[in-house]
């Protein structure tokens, strides 16, 4: 939802950015020039030097431009913005150098001023940035540049989205009113309702509103056009945001059909190269894995044989990509007469229609009677996953993607299990860095697909950084 205010940020952070450079370029300089007793490569002068770079840094900010580094996804996304700042410093050196060979003149007095310029753009425009977030992010908490919203729809996903922008300091928008059916507005915020659509619109100048967001489309066309006709003659910003999951996707396209907008809507953006690029990932980080974590392997497997006799792994059927079965492998971590049927037959003969009822509700047990000692702890460290590596090098899972699922749960995910294995299952996922063994079946199913919808090879990088902090802090599946 780009507005003026988006707009102005993007580019105060170019301008700012734009002089950081120049910075970085000169303590580089004076670093290896002044500070540095050992002969230099060429005498550079340093009005000559900095000229060069005011030449060439207009590049390098286009550079970031393409990498989306002045875009909202990305700046109010902290790890990928990181990572496209690594990325566009090392470009940006390589622009440098790659213009001194073209030009055929010397713009480094010595080849260590390139190091020493890649290493403190990255550092001064990776602090530059994280000040501009605090000073934002201060800004937003006392009101500044923040916008009104009026939320309207009849779905979960309006009170849905009322909670997400809810923390201001962090969004930048202010929930002032709902519009739609009662209960539709979450009652722990502070915000006005409105039954009828009418009324909301009517309040608008009233309430300050600087933003509608409607993530329902009416059956009456007239409604939808004066709800958008209010925010033209207010000149005020609309957006519009499906309540369907569906109409998430991250790879779309945009045509005209017989006269009419035609929106195509893919079921996943991993398609094509993204697949490709996944799969080598996938098979080099699991391969290394594999050989660097091979002593623990060997750990596990000897104290699983003395504290729990019997098979050192589980063998369980699920459910990957278009539903095709794999062979998911784990240690073992329940008494080896469990695990044979569905958890919740197995609790039935045991006389626990209380964890029945759990296991049901949300797949999971937090107290499972069928486990070991020894299993409690490999679950609690995860270790007891560390075998899915074996899977995602075969390929019969990603590292990241949604939880392989047994047969026994694709009804319930209500008809949406084709989409949801529209990319393989994963070792981890979504799910995973998003409260784990705390999430409800179904809460676990629309994490998993929006991600499904909205992958990207950063989104994996996050997530598989968040999986390395939860495994840290002991958020294993309980």
């Amino acid at each position: 939802m780009p507005g003026k205010n988006t707009k102005f940020y993007s580019l105060v952070l170019i301008v700012i950015d734009t002089l950081v450079l120049l910075i970085a370029f000169t303590i580089a300089y004076i670093a290896r020039v002044q500070y540095d007793p050992r002969p230099l490569l060429s005498n550079i002068h340093a009005y000559d030097y900095l000229y060069a770079f005011i030449l060439i840094v207009p590049f390098w900010i286009l550079v970031f431009a393409s990498l989306g580094l002045y875009q909202a996804n990305t700046y109010n996304r902290r790890l990928i913005e990181w990572a496209k700042i690594a990325i566009g410093s090392f470009i940006g050196i390589l622009l440098v150098i790659g213009w001194q060979y073209a030009s055929n003149e010397n713009i480094f007095p010595a080849r260590l001023v390139a190091v020493y310029a890649l290493v403190a753009s990255f550092v001064l425009i990776l602090v530059e940035r994280e000040m501009l977030r605090l000073i934002r992010g201060l800004m937003f908490r006392y009101g500044r540049g923040v916008r009104r919203v009026l939320i309207i729809g009849t779905s979960e996903a309006t009170a849905d989205i009322a909670r997400a922008l809810a923390n201001t300091a962090k969004s930048g928008y202010k929930i002032i009113a709902v519009a739609g059916p009662k209960g539709i507005a979450p009652i722990e915020l502070d915000i006005r309702h409105y039954s009828l659509v009418e009324t909301a619109l009517k309040d608008i100048a009233q309430n300050g509103i600087t933003t509608i967001i409607q993530t329902d489309l009416y059956d009456s066309s007239e409604r939808n056009q004066k709800i958008l006709g209010a925010a033209q003659s207010h000149h005020i910003e609309y957006s519009f945001i499906p309540g369907e999951a569906e109409f998430y996707s991250g790879k779309n396209s945009v045509d005209v059909f017989l006269g009419y907008p035609m929106i195509s809507v893919y079921q996943t953006p991993l398609v094509g190269w993204g697949a490709i690029v996944k799969r080598i990932f996938d098979f080099i980080v699991s391969g290394l894995l594999l050989v660097i974590l091979s002593p623990i392997f060997l750990v596990v497997y000897l104290i699983q044989k003395i504290t729990s006799p019997g098979p050192a792994f589980y063998i369980s059927k699920r459910l990957s990509r278009f539903s095709e079965p794999v062979n998911l492998i784990k240690f073992r971590s329940m008494r080896p007469e469990y695990g044979k049927r569905d958890a919740a037959e197995e609790f039935a003969d045991m006389g626990r229609d209380d964890l029945v009822a759990e296991y049901r509700l949300n797949r999971k047990v937090r107290d499972d009677p069928r486990i070991t000692p020894f299993g409690r702890f490999l679950r609690i460290t995860s270790l007891d996953e560390l075998p899915q590596l074996l899977n995602a090098f075969r390929g019969d899972l990603s590292l990241v993607g949604p939880r392989p699922i047994l047969p026994q749960e694709v009804s319930m995910a209500h008809g949406r299990s084709a989409l949801l294995h529209s990319v393989k299952s994963g070792v981890t996922g979504i799910w995973q860095v998003s409260g784990r063994s705390e999430l409800s079946f179904d809460e676990r199913i629309e994490l998993e697909l929006f991600y499904a919808q909205n992958w990207t090879f950063w989104l994996d990088m996050k997530i598989l950084f968040k999986t390395i902090g939860a495994v840290l802090r002991k958020r294993g599946a309980k």
